[in-house]
Parts: structure tokens; C-alpha cells; sequence
């Protein structure tokens, strides 16, 4: 069995599943929701331990919680971090089958 830092379990928190993410898994580019106090060497060093795939950049994004109202009740989303990662040629990793 890998060696494996139960730490990366919590940068990583899931796959991100829409069309865009899938558009993009045609470039070699994976999408995740991560910790929001992860950093990009972080996030490559949990998904090359956690996948055993090879990583070539990470690009993050935070996005901003909305306020949205339930019932006349307001309340408000959180902030998310996102990370794009792109691979190097020839790896692959498919979200569908989880970990």
C-alpha cells in the first residue's frame, strides 16, 4: 500500500463535476474543490501522492459565498477555493471512481 499523508485528504475535498470541468478534462485538466487555506504546491503534492500522476501547473480561484434567501430566511454561501490542475502528457485521472 503508498505511504500516504492523511493530510492530503483534507486539501483535497472533491472533484468537481460540471460541463465546464469536463470541457476541460479534454485539455489533461482536472478540476477540484480544495481547502480554502490550501496552497498551489499543496494542491500538486496531494494530487500527484493521492492520483500517482504527474502534475504540471495548478491555477486556483476563490469564489465569492452569494446571499440567497430560503423560506424569507437570508442566508449566505460560503466561500469556495477551486483548482484547475493540468497534467503532463499521458496522465489521466478519472473522478468518476473516486479514490
Amino acid at each position: 500500500m503508498k505511504n500516504i499523508d492523511p493530510r492530503h485528504y483534507d486539501t483535497i475535498v472533491a472533484p468537481v463535476v460540471t460541463e465546464k470541468a469536463t470541457m476541460a478534462s479534454e485539455y489533461n485538466k482536472v478540476l477540484f474543490k480544495v481547502a480554502i487555506r490550501a496552497t498551489k504546491p499543496q494542491i500538486k503534492e496531494a494530487v500527484e501522492k493521492l492520483f500517482d500522476v504527474k502534475v504540471k501547473s495548478v491555477n486556483t480561484l476563490v469564489r465569492k459565498g452569494k446571499v440567497k434567501a430560503f423560506r424569507g430566511t437570508l442566508g449566505s454561501q460560503s466561500d469556495t477555493k477551486r483548482a484547475v490542475v493540468t497534467l503532463e502528457e499521458g496522465h489521466r485521472i478519472d473522478v468518476t471512481t473516486g479514490l
